[in-house]
């Protein structure tokens, strides 16, 4: 009994989204295909995009080791920390949800705080796969622009969040 107590209040709002999803399919059999349709084609891209991602993952922890990160990207990392976090970020791949498993092996291996969220600020916007599309959808002029803009906003942004957060929330003791 307990283990299905632990796997309902584990499973709660995707319970909860399933009854919802029957009762509307009652109502609104369209809007229900439509709900079913957009979660499958999101399902499929997120298994498309995990796999990959978990296997650099796991290569980066085993091959890069922790005094290395410390060294270029750790508390006493200066220039060098933001053009490494930044190189990282523009060099992926995928959809922003994929530099969350990224950001906890920065996280284990020490990171600076600021590096870290200038690494995921930059996944969001200086991703070079991006930038191509950007270059031939809105031009070279403002794709420049926009990006002369946001670079010193990422890295603003990274050193404003690390000085305004907790340094004990930071620093989690239970990561190993």
């Amino acid at each position: 009994m307990s283990k299905l107590k632990y796997i309902v209040n584990r499973y709660k709002f995707f319970l909860i989204l399933c009854i919802f999803l029957i009762l509307l399919s009652y109502f609104e059999k369209d809007l229900a295909f439509n709900i079913l349709s957009i979660s499958n084609d999101s399902f499929i891209q997120m298994i498309e995009v995990i796999p990959p991602i978990m296997l650099l993952l796991g290569l980066l922890d085993e091959w890069i080791s922790r005094e290395s990160i410390m060294k270029y990207m750790g508390p006493d990392s200066s220039i060098v920390g933001i053009i490494l976090s930044i190189g990282l970020a523009a060099f992926a791949a995928g959809p922003m949800y994929a530099a969350f498993p990224f950001t906890e092996v920065l996280l284990k291996k020490g990171v600076k705080f600021s590096n870290i969220i200038i690494f995921m600020n930059a996944w969001c916007v200086i991703k070079i796969s991006t930038l191509l599309f950007e270059i031939s959808a809105l031009g070279f002029e403002f794709t420049l622009f926009r990006l002369l803009i946001n670079l010193p906003g990422v890295i603003i942004m990274g050193y404003l969040i690390e000085y305004l957060i907790n340094k004990e929330f930071i620093i989690k003791k239970d990561i190993p």
